[in-house]
């Protein structure tokens, strides 16, 4: 048995990873389509009409785009060369590494079946494919932001006739009438926030449709452990995606689109985590695939996703000229939300147990970055010392300044730009002390520091506090004493203190 990961396996309180638990995957290759041709119109619209730049032709944009863009387009000529490369490296790929029959997952729209129908023509063994009416491009099939049906399962059908499958393609998300096209229920494009409902609905479909996979993971041969290396497979090596493997593996083929496929990748990357920040408005982060992009992962049941590989185009040979789809010129930068969006001030207090996980991850991660906690220094400035030492002196520092407050007491106060935290405070209510004050560098304008002793300040008013403390260091003092701050005589550590009056929250 090999293993080639240097993360801990040992772990005496975890015995879930022990090496006697067997792990069945599922091979998922996620892939984009081929450059279609409404691609090609916004690839030459940029150049025309200098998109992006202070010159850009607004109206000329919109007159060419309503010239030539199609509801569902096909691929177009650059696209067709992109699908036969593909074609030549998935055949093998999966006729001497996938069990039969290859799970073909594709989206209805006509690029993507024109993407994979290649492969399907040419793979020497058998294919499902399911058509996932959920699986359609952002905005859906419009004209003019007028709706259009789009294929229906007869057209679908026939399409997809040629290809080696034993058995026709099943449908997901259709109409019960078989005549109904995919998108007969859209009343236009489909909003941002439609998108994400829909994403949110095909993840969950597809963990589902995965899961009932794994079912018999004791029974079918092709669900096993990939990463055990059996005697005979020594010879074998994991970068190879073409030669054939000893053991084939149950294998899914996901034929999608460049934006819906970064919503469901968010998904799988957060797991059941993931949350919208702002409805109607892009997250603040996003996945990008060239046409024929592939994105490679492991599904080991009830949601859990190992990212292998992202956005690889082996197959397309370093040739620059098909390389289409996947830079900033493409105008992926649309998908990044306005600074408006995002960097909306927000402050919340809340007992230190009871703020969302993904808030205390970030007032942790600032805490160990930016608060000198004297002997060991920070995460940034060290002091000779290990990050685990670093961290326990930070608890032992902690301590020794609020040795004899109630930690059931404690609230953080979070001043957040969306979800992102730009800074907090740690407030004990019993004491009135605030501590561990820290601010991103990036928004160090003093306005977070200002905000979160206001929400201290009103507070500590409303529980008829007539004073209240900070725990201060060498780096904050002067903005203490700038807030009229003054210091605590005889105090064993930086302890200031502000009195209080109706004025005090303004």
């Amino acid at each position: 048995m090999s293993k080639g990961n240097d993360t801990k396996e040992h772990n005496s309180d975890n015995t879930e990873h022990s090496e006697s638990n067997i792990r069945p995957s599922i091979a998922i290759r996620m892939i984009r389509h081929a450059e279609s041709k409404n691609n090609e119109v916004y690839r030459k619209a940029r150049q025309i009409f200098k998109g992006g730049t202070p010159d850009f032709d607004v109206d000329g944009w919109n007159e060419y785009v309503d010239k030539h863009r199609s509801a569902d387009p096909g691929i177009s000529s650059t696209g067709v060369k992109q699908a036969e490369m593909l074609r030549e490296y998935l055949v093998p790929h999966l006729d001497n590494q996938s069990s039969h029959p290859v799970r073909i997952i594709t989206s209805p729209m006509r690029r993507t079946m024109e993407t994979i129908l290649p492969t399907l023509q040419n793979l020497k063994g058998d294919a499902q494919i399911i058509v996932n009416g959920l699986y359609f491009e952002s905005e859906g099939c419009h004209i003019k932001d007028q709706p259009l049906p789009g294929m229906n399962q007869y057209e679908i059908r026939e399409f997809l006739s040629s290809a080696t499958a034993s058995q026709p393609p099943s449908f997901v998300g259709f109409d019960e009438d078989p005549t109904m096209g995919w998108y007969s229920y859209g009343t236009g494009p489909e909003t941002r926030s439609q998108s994400e409902n829909r994403a949110a609905a095909f993840y969950t479909w597809l963990c589902d449709y995965l899961d009932l996979q794994l079912e018999s993971h004791d029974v079918d041969e092709d669900l096993f452990d990939a990463g055990v290396t059996l005697d005979d497979e020594q010879h074998e090596h994991d970068g190879d995606k073409l030669s054939p493997k000893m053991r084939r593996r149950r294998t899914a083929v996901l034929v999608g689109h460049g934006d819906f496929m970064s919503l469901v990748l968010k998904r799988i990357v957060t797991g059941f985590g993931h949350s919208v920040e702002n409805d109607g408005v892009p997250h603040r982060s996003a996945f990008v695939h060239f046409n024929t992009g592939i994105t490679e992962l492991e599904y080991f049941g009830k949601g859990r996703f190992l990212l292998m590989q992202s956005n690889s185009v082996p197959h397309l040979k370093n040739d620059l000229s098909l390389m289409t789809g996947g830079s900033l010129k493409d105008g992926w930068a649309y998908l990044i939300p306005s600074d408006r969006n995002v960097l909306y001030t927000e402050v919340t207090s809340t007992f230190a147990d009871e703020h969302e996980k993904h808030v205390l991850e970030q007032v942790n991660a600032l805490k160990n970055l930016y608060l000198d906690n004297g002997k060991r220094g920070s995460f940034l400035q060290r002091r000779g010392s290990s990050m685990s030492e670093m961290i326990e002196d930070r608890k032992e520092n902690d301590a020794s300044i609020m040795a004899d407050v109630d930690a059931g007491a404690e609230m953080i106060f979070v001043v957040k730009r969306g979800l992102q935290v730009a800074g907090s405070v740690s407030f004990d209510e019993d004491k009135g002390i605030m501590s561990d004050m820290v601010v991103r560098p990036s928004s160090k304008d003093g306005s977070i520091e200002v905000d979160l002793i206001k929400a201290v300040t009103k507070h500590a008013l409303k529980m008829n506090k007539n004073e209240i403390f900070a725990v201060v260091s060498h780096k904050n003092r002067v903005f203490f004493q700038k807030q009229n701050f003054t210091p605590v005589q005889g105090s064993t550590f930086d302890l200031y203190k502000l009195v209080l009056n109706e004025s005090s929250a303004l």
